[in-house]
């Protein structure tokens, strides 16, 4: 069960958080009977109604969603209060054309939706764009995190040449899709960046498509993905890392995009860094191997403790 929460994010930009664990209760109708359980829209609940379980906050990257979240969501809810947070542009998120998809806007909105939701501090957790908000704003809200997962994200620059690569991946893109199978042969098997059959790949996509008139497109607009990613491609982020004062997990996927050799740079600089790898998992380390996922990040949650 999600229970979608509305959140402000920075500029006044509409945000969609979902949090995941025991359904609520459901309305009664008229006659007294009990109403359908689903998906309920509710004002952000101050700081004070927080509750007594420790907050997590999940970040999708880029081009994903909450719902990317939803196994280790549930999974956490048995412990933790779990949120996992539609970033703008995203998602339910709104994507107006014309607002700002800068770092600072995105580090801004994860910043108001811990403040709003009363979840600080939390444990964040992010897979690729979404760590590398979470360490942002660890960096500069240390006073709102208290631990820190980072999943599959680089801290170096990746330069002109990766920004042209990924404008000529969207301009491959085969949308409309007829069928949901469709985007999940083309995104799991027939994708020029795929080196091998990936299903989880297929399935990741497919979970970020909507039906049109014409058939399947994204939810997202690939120019505001663009846009996002073009913020942070040209600099490298070992600075920020070593401003991260709380205790942080790097983890990769032996077949990802962060190397070894990077990760453990990475651990090496942060003031309370460890290291954790994903046999047989690519970028989308949650997605692939999603128990495995789950035994490499537990022993670090459980050591920050319930409190």
């Amino acid at each position: 069960m999600a229970r979608r929460i509305d959140v402000t994010g920075a500029g006044g930009v509409r945000l969609a958080a979902w949090e995941f664990g025991d359904p609520p209760k459901t309305d009664r109708t008229s006659d007294g009977t009990p109403g359908t359980a689903g998906p309920v829209s509710v004002p952000a609940a101050p700081a004070s109604g927080a509750g007594d379980l420790p907050g997590v906050l999940l970040l999708h990257g880029l081009m994903g969603r909450a719902s990317h979240w939803a196994p280790t969501a549930r999974w956490l809810s048995a412990r933790h209060r779990a949120v996992a947070l539609d970033q703008r542009g995203h998602g339910r998120s709104d994507k107006p054309p014309r607002a700002a998809y800068t770092r600072e806007a995105y580090v801004g909105d994860v910043e108001a939706a811990l403040e709003q939701l009363g979840l600080g501090p939390a444990v964040l957790v992010g897979h690729a764009m979404g760590a590398l908000t979470a360490w942002q704003l660890a960096a500069k809200r240390p006073d709102l995190v208290r631990g820190l997962i980072i999943c599959d994200m680089r801290a170096s620059a990746l330069g002109a040449a990766s920004q042209h690569t990924w404008t000529e991946w969207f301009r491959a893109w085969p949308v409309p899709f007829a069928t949901l199978a469709d985007v999940r042969k083309w995104f799991g098997e027939d994708d020029p960046w795929v080196e091998r059959p990936n299903p989880a790949r297929g399935e990741f996509y497919a979970e970020v498509m909507a039906e049109s008139p014409d058939g399947w497109r994204p939810v997202f607009e690939p120019e505001q993905m663009l846009r996002s990613r073009e913020t942070w491609v040209y600099d490298a982020h070992w600075e920020e890392l070593t401003q991260v004062r709380c205790p942080t997990l790097v983890v990769r996927g032996l077949d990802g995009e962060l190397g070894r050799a990077e990760a453990q740079e990475m651990v090496r600089v942060l003031p309370d860094g460890q290291y954790a790898e994903v046999a047989d998992a690519g970028h989308l380390v949650h997605y692939d191997q999603p128990e495995a996922w789950r035994a490499a990040i537990e022993p670090f949650l459980n050591a920050l403790g319930d409190a």
